[in-house]
């Protein structure tokens, strides 16, 4: 087991990571949450059949209530979060309840911004069963989609612990796990040389990654992750360089229909994207050829899909939260590990999507 602290402005918690975690967790609930009144689960219908039972055997004590969303960003829809809060309600949650998020990103975001706004605020922990979950598990970020933009209803909103058991991401298929993996390579490159070099010597199949290769990956994200978020908790500042390869990336899974396209496939375009920007317009001397050929290798999409508008994409990324005055600002980087946001006029976007 790991343990990694987590520090922000509002919040210091801890993120346990190791296989087998799970079972920590009534013993972090008594002792962290003295007159516990009552549990509820926030998990998706995926994560339900294939590993809840798990979990509840840990809580039998406990009795918990459960709820179970659709799978994927169909689960933050305010139609969800309204049937998850009047499930809260029926049940008679309190202020000394607790929630806890059981899956992906999408299970944790619903779950954080119900445990944000039930009564104001009643404490919740994250249980990711995803890679892409070990970076939306930690910093607080929770949110519900809007039709017109993903996460453009929600909170920062600290967990109380995160219990990244390294068991429950075994039974993911593989379009997950590249999903994911799209996360811990962002990481490598807003912040670490050495660690990016590794991944490339080291990950060539996704489908053959060791256990310690995974581990030590996912530790090494969560730490980059904490690196920005301590500095900066509400994203005024250096958080944002955590959205690299989010601006093109976000407006494609808009445009695809969420749960089409998964997240991570979605922000590695957008990384290219952005990649191929940074050496036209910050200096950066990178060969994309080279990282094109590695991340294809590993089973990603590198280009648009042909069937969506550039108009289109370019009108969802003056939505984006990093825009301002509908001047669309990019991550980039100047060099691997030095990454700067940066204003991109309107026409130099057309003119590098029609090229790229």
């Amino acid at each position: 087991m790991e343990t990694i602290q987590i520090q922000t402005e509002s919040k210091q918690y801890p993120v346990y990571v190791g296989e087998g975690i799970r079972a920590e967790i009534s013993t972090f609930l008594t002792n962290h949450f003295p007159g516990l009144t009552k549990i509820l689960i926030i998990t998706d219908e995926t994560v339900a059949t294939f590993h809840l039972e798990k979990l509840l055997r840990v809580l039998k004590s406990w009795d918990p209530i459960v709820f179970t969303a659709p799978a994927g960003e169909k689960a933050k829809t305010f139609d969800v979060y309204y049937e998850a809060q009047s499930m809260a309600l029926a049940n008679h949650l309190d202020r000394k309840s607790v929630v806890l998020s059981f899956g992906g990103g999408a299970v944790g975001d619903l779950s954080g911004f119900v445990a944000a706004t039930f009564m104001r605020g009643i404490p919740f922990i994250q249980i990711p069963t995803t890679i892409l979950a070990h970076d939306s598990a930690v910093g607080g970020k929770v949110a519900i989609n809007h039709p017109q933009g993903k996460n453009m209803i929600g909170a920062f909103y600290q967990p109380e612990a995160v219990f990244y058991d390294l068991e429950l991401v075994k039974t993911l298929p593989i379009h997950e796990i590249r999903s994911g993996f799209a996360e811990v390579i962002k990481h490598a490159l807003i912040s670490d040389p050495d660690f990016y070099d590794w991944l490339k010597e080291n990950i060539h199949n996704l489908n053959e990654i060791t256990s310690k290769q995974l581990s030590d990956s996912l530790v090494k994200g969560i730490k980059i992750k904490n690196k920005f978020v301590s500095q900066d908790e509400k994203e005024t500042g250096v958080r944002a360089y955590l959205n690299l390869g989010h601006t093109l990336g976000h407006a494609i899974e808009a445009e695809m229909g969420y749960g089409k396209f998964t997240h991570g496939e979605a922000v590695m375009i957008g990384m290219i994207f952005a990649l191929k920007l940074s050496n036209h317009l910050s200096g950066l001397s990178f060969n994309l050829g080279e990282f094109i050929d590695w991340v294809q290798q590993l089973g990603y999409e590198t280009v648009v899909p042909k069937q969506l508008s550039f108009e289109k994409l370019i009108e969802r990324m003056k939505q984006d939260k990093k825009s301002v005055g509908n001047v669309i600002r990019f991550v980039l980087l100047e060099q691997v590990g030095n990454p700067i946001l940066k204003e991109v006029a309107e026409e130099k976007i057309w003119q590098e999507l029609n090229n790229f």
